[in-house]
């Protein structure tokens, strides 16, 4: 692991169904997420995707990061998120992850996540962070 290493998870095109699926796991029942009529009442051109929709994209474990750490992976200690722009039903959506701080410990470490998602048109929609709690590998010494 090292400062500046990229995962890109895989893109992801957010249709009927993945909102359905999300409003039934979350309980959320806002008609912007769900009623496309509402939607176009308040100006929207189709249902608006909830913001942990789009976080939930950079999922370390959507991706290969949990692959290369293998058993070394304790857990996510922290995320945060800021929604820069409208997701809406039928983007595409480009999840990412940057190592940008790596903080060892005795038997454990932290990697410091930047999280980024972008739609098809190459928007930032989403920045946030996020905090993994590892077991040092004693072999390497290293995060």
């Amino acid at each position: 692991m090292k400062v500046g290493q990229r995962f890109n998870n895989p893109s992801r095109t957010l249709g009927d169904a993945n909102f359905a699926a999300f409003q039934l796991a979350s309980g959320d029942n806002h008609p912007i997420h769900y009623d496309v009529e509402y939607c176009r009442r308040k100006g929207h051109r189709d249902m608006v995707a909830h913001g942990f929709q789009v976080a939930i994209q950079t999922a370390p474990g959507a991706g290969m990061l949990p692959h290369v750490l293998e058993d070394s992976l304790i857990g996510l200690i922290e995320q945060s998120s800021k929604f820069l722009k409208p997701v809406y039903c039928g983007d595409t959506v480009y999840p990412a992850l940057e190592i940008i701080d790596l903080t060892p410990g005795t038997t454990t470490g932290v990697i410091h996540l930047r999280t980024t998602v972008h739609n098809q048109d190459g928007e930032l929609v989403l920045e946030g962070e996020q905090k993994m709690l590892v077991r040092r590998r004693p072999q390497e010494g290293k995060v």
